[in-house]
């Protein structure tokens, strides 16, 4: 059984994301759709004392342009060290920080520094993030498969082209999934279930699900594949 997943990339993903990367055994950056504003994409969110605070990359949005989200380019050069200060700010007194603190100062100031595609930053964390968590599933883009028109039917492609029996989609697409299709090409259809993930320590309650990866591993340390990955803790 091959299973593959689809998904836009999204910028510093929470633990949800993850976790559906590490059940597939391909998993495909869905970068060449049209880039949508005020989505996660281009942003996620970090936990403050008492609150939740948004860490957005500024950029280029050519009004009503289609804009491909690996066309769309950063327009801050130091966007990372305004967000490496705000999650020094956040996390500083996180049960990890100190241990962890080289690694992620390299990526936003210097592996991150001078990307200038918004695909490229994403991509980095994402896939620095899967080794931390040890995830070994494979990683291409979409732009590497010829994708043919209809919604369901580019999804539909991309599985045929990686030979897959199952497909891996987040609860989203229910809305518009044509599960007949992927049936009549004997892939079966299977939808990512976010629930069950178990609370954390964080530094400051109540305890928010919804946040960047980081606070997991900031307040976690080794133990973040146990809330993240469901395989650690079903």
């Amino acid at each position: 059984m091959k299973k593959v997943a689809i998904l836009q990339s999204n910028y510093i993903p929470w633990k949800g994301y993850f976790d559906l990367i590490d059940q597939v055994d391909e998993f495909v950056l869905y970068d060449d759709m049209q880039y949508t504003k005020r989505d996660w994409r281009n942003r996620n969110k970090i936990k403050l004392q008492n609150q939740l605070s948004w860490l957005s990359i500024p950029v280029l949005v050519k009004g009503k342009y289609f804009q491909k989200i690996n066309e769309t380019t950063i327009s801050d050069n130091n966007w990372s060290e305004k967000h490496w200060s705000s999650i020094k700010h956040a996390y500083a007194k996180a049960p990890f920080f100190k241990e962890y603190k080289d690694w992620l100062e390299d990526l936003f100031l210097n592996k991150s520094k001078g990307l200038e595609l918004l695909s490229e930053v994403n991509f980095l964390f994402i896939k620095e993030v899967c080794k931390f968590l040890e995830i070994t599933t494979n990683i291409k883009w979409s732009s590497e498969f010829d994708i043919v028109d209809g919604q369901s039917e580019k999804l539909l492609g991309i599985c045929k082209n990686l030979e897959a029996n199952l497909y891996l989609s987040g609860p989203a697409a229910k809305n518009y999934l044509d599960e007949d299709l992927f049936i009549n090409e004997k892939i079966e259809v299977e939808w990512m279930n976010y629930n069950n993930y178990s609370e954390y320590k964080q530094l400051h309650g109540p305890f928010e699900h919804g946040v960047s990866i980081l606070d997991v591993i900031l307040n976690t340390g080794e133990d973040a594949k146990k809330y993240a990955l469901r395989r650690h803790f079903e």
